[in-house]
């Protein structure tokens, strides 16, 4: 549920396990910093696996709209996924893939829109961040360059949570 007051940051999740943990964690650090931060579990989006016949014949989820809603409304975001394959997991490239499509230029959401990473892995998890890291800087992202990469033998910190969330929030949203 949104807050009253305009969200600072928007902790996103692409997994239901230990990354949705991760994000709570995320989620109540900057509430404990003093700022004004939701949870976003992109698992619970009912989003159709997006191709441009699926797009076509069925036309634009209805979760499209508020997701795209809630997310231009916030200025910084913070994305917690876990690593599928060496990559991005699906859920999460699914929703970029809906929402690239949306309007005229597949940049706009993301263009300038300061973004935090972190993972937690239970392979290696330097992959699902390399890949983040890409495909959000491809989109026009400004990627906050220290990340979190946590696993079963080095769980996060909660300096290492601060810190990130320090210099995100010490971001603005490029006016591009």
């Amino acid at each position: 549920m949104r807050s009253v007051k305009p969200l600072d940051v928007l902790v996103i999740t692409a997994s239901n396990g230990e990354n949705l943990k991760l994000a709570q964690r995320f989620q109540t650090n900057a509430r404990n910093l003093g700022h004004q931060a939701e949870l976003l579990d992109l698992t619970t989006l009912d989003l159709p696996l997006f191709t441009p016949r699926t797009q076509e014949a069925h036309g634009v989820p209805t979760a499209i709209a508020p997701l795209q809603e809630l997310l231009a409304s916030t200025p910084r975001w913070v994305i917690c996924a876990p690593e599928y394959n060496g990559s991005i997991p699906p859920c999460l490239s699914n929703a970029i893939a809906w929402l690239s499509v949306q309007g005229d230029d597949f940049r706009g959401l993301f263009n300038g829109r300061p973004i935090a990473i972190a993972t937690h892995s239970g392979g290696g998890g330097m992959e699902v961040l390399i890949s983040m890291r890409i495909q959000l800087t491809h989109l026009g992202a400004e990627v906050v360059g220290r990340q979190l990469l946590s696993n079963v033998a080095k769980p996060a910190k909660d300096d290492s949570i601060d810190d990130l969330l320090q210099r995100l929030l010490q971001q603005q949203p490029l006016q591009v």
